[in-house]
């Protein structure tokens, strides 16, 4: 039986998400951290503090071979709850099948308004008035799982995409560890 309260925290580059789920994890453990880039400053990171670590370089690797590696490892490691901190791959559909449910990300847009990328510049362009970010289950279609939270943040005049991004990201540091705490705890 996977224990929702064992995390794993799957990145790709610097994990500052990730600093913020670990440094503010209260209802849950996080078990261990991944990633696709052995050597990301994250996961630098996480083994100072003294967290599990897993990393399988994904260049050349392919994406359900990969993800059955990855699988293996989070049950290696009684993991129940997944939480998507910048991981910069889309997940195999037998993946998303296998821990249906399991699996949470955090995304800088108020979904489902801007999927996928460079969604800063594209709500500065839209003329929106807000922005913010999302907690959101993944699914099979990218950035459409259902919508566990929200954090709005005011698009200033004069904002560029990299200053809208600062002031996002920092809301996303509050925002991720309180619906993983409510999400691990249902």
């Amino acid at each position: 039986m996977r224990d929702p309260k064992r995390v794993a925290i799957l990145i790709s580059g610097r994990g500052s998400n990730m600093r913020a789920l670990v440094e503010q994890a209260t209802d849950y453990k996080v078990a261990l951290v991944a990633s696709n880039r052995p050597n990301s400053e994250g996961l630098e990171w996480a083994r100072g503090q003294g967290l599990a670590t897993w990393a399988l370089d994904s260049k050349g690797v392919e994406k359900e071979q990969f993800d059955r590696n990855l699988s293996g490892a989070l049950d290696s490691s009684q993991v129940g709850t997944i939480a998507l901190a910048g991981f910069m791959r889309i997940l195999s559909p037998w993946f998303v099948n296998e821990w249906r449910g399991r699996i949470v990300n955090i995304h800088p847009s108020l979904l489902p308004k801007y999927r996928g990328l460079d969604t800063h510049a594209r709500a500065i362009e839209a003329g929106d008035r807000v922005a913010g970010c999302s907690v959101h289950l993944v699914t099979e279609e990218l950035d459409a799982g259902e919508v566990l939270g929200q954090a709005e943040v005011p698009i200033e005049p004069g904002d560029t995409p990299e200053s809208l991004e600062r002031r996002v990201l920092a809301a996303e540091h509050r925002l991720y560890p309180r619906i993983l705490t409510g999400f691990v705890s249902r």
